[in-house]
């Protein structure tokens, strides 16, 4: 699929994005920042979300003016209601897509479909959890969706053998990056290194994410203690995140049990976070689990910073196999940043294998892709009348 592909003839679309998504975790951060882009480039986008909650916050934040709807809720009277209020939004905005990023409530959109056959479906899977076999799943992806979109290709194999979905209507998206926020800046480098208080022989290691068990800040710390009673007292961590459900006085005292004090500076929340993604001289996604969308991979890549990860979700679609090993095994991970520091040509051949594969993961390209799928799906439904 051609990615940046001419769209300037193609007439601007009324969009519903369904993002009811209680945390502004991965999935949220796809549809919104989608949702974005596709306003930007002149769409008429309304996003549905749930009140009070993360990614409710983030959409007003992008200025998409999100409504509320309770889709997540089981009460039958609610979802009577839901349904009815769903169906006036739908006769009032009369979109031409709608594309929902989550499971709950979607059935209410199939419902909806069948009865008003005025707009297309689509099912975004940006969850960890694969979705089961039952006939209710194949009904809605199958019969009445006009496209499913996985955000890995493990997603789509199961979407595919599984869930039986044709491979007309089967797309795999892995979502793109804010080039405009993370992007080289080299005259950043040194300034930064020298306020963070690195030697020109620190070789710099960044864990690039929120402070959650997931997100392998433990193994990695444990990976960098390896090295250390190695005597290769020059790899540092900088760990950029924050607490949420991990807490940060619980990192530091992994910092501590490893005596990593001097070697180790959590970051916080900062504004200017392209500018510290200068500092480092290798990237770490040590994921457990997850990565269905690898948000700070393709952010750490977008910088030009040689990025190594392990073999969970979206990342073997993503990186090289060179720069891959398995979850939870902190001597691998030694090993490989070992191999990293020292051996500086296999650095570059990460560097400029992941160069070629960000390339086509730019947000033009996230947007491109995403609206082809959209246009084909309206054909297809204009065909059909």
């Amino acid at each position: 699929m051609n990615a940046n592909p001419d769209l300037s003839g193609e007439k601007k679309l009324k969009i519903i994005q369904v993002v009811n998504v209680r945390w502004f975790n991965a999935t949220a951060w796809y549809a919104l920042f989608l949702s974005k882009l596709l306003k930007e480039a002149g769409h008429d986008v309304l996003v549905i979300g749930l009140k009070d909650t993360d990614s409710f916050r983030q959409a007003e934040k992008f200025g998409l003016k999100p409504i509320s709807l309770d889709l997540n809720s089981s009460n039958p009277f609610k979802i009577f209601s839901t349904f009815f209020r769903l169906k006036k939004l739908i006769q009032t905005f009369q979109p031409d897509v709608i594309n929902c990023h989550r499971g709950e409530g979607f059935v209410l959109f199939g419902l909806l479909k069948k009865i008003l056959n005025s707009f297309v479906l689509i099912r975004t899977r940006g969850d960890q959890r694969l979705p089961k076999n039952n006939w209710i799943n194949r009904i809605l992806h199958v019969r009445v969706s006009d496209a499913v979109i996985a955000t890995n290709q493990y997603m789509a194999t199961h979407f595919l053998k599984e869930i039986k979905v044709s491979p007309e209507n089967l797309y795999t998206i892995f979502g793109g990056v804010d080039n405009s926020k993370f992007y080289p800046a080299l005259e950043y480098r040194e300034e930064i290194r020298r306020r963070l208080g690195y030697k020109n022989s620190d070789f710099v290691l960044g864990l690039l994410g929120r402070f959650d068990l997931v997100k392998g800040q433990k193994e990695l710390i444990k990976a960098v203690s390896l090295l250390h009673k190695k005597g290769l007292k020059q790899v540092k961590l900088l760990l950029l995140g924050f607490s949420t459900t991990l807490k940060e006085e619980e990192v530091r005292a992994w910092i501590k049990e490893e005596a990593l004090e001097e070697s180790v500076i959590i970051t916080g929340k900062v504004d200017k976070i392209n500018e510290y993604l200068q500092a480092l001289d290798l990237g770490v996604v040590p994921s457990l689990w997850s990565e269905t969308i690898a948000r700070a991979a393709l952010e750490l890549m977008s910088v030009g910073i040689p990025t190594i990860g392990t073999t969970v979700g979206v990342m073997p679609d993503i990186f090289p196999h060179s720069a891959l090993i398995p979850p939870n095994n902190i001597e691998k991970l030694a090993e490989l940043i070992q191999k990293s520091m020292e051996n500086k040509q296999f650095l570059t051949q990460i560097k400029e294998a992941e160069e070629i594969i960000i390339k086509k993961l730019s947000m033009e390209s996230f947007l491109n892709t995403t609206l082809i799928i959209y246009y084909k799906a309206l054909d297809n439904l204009h065909a059909k009348h």
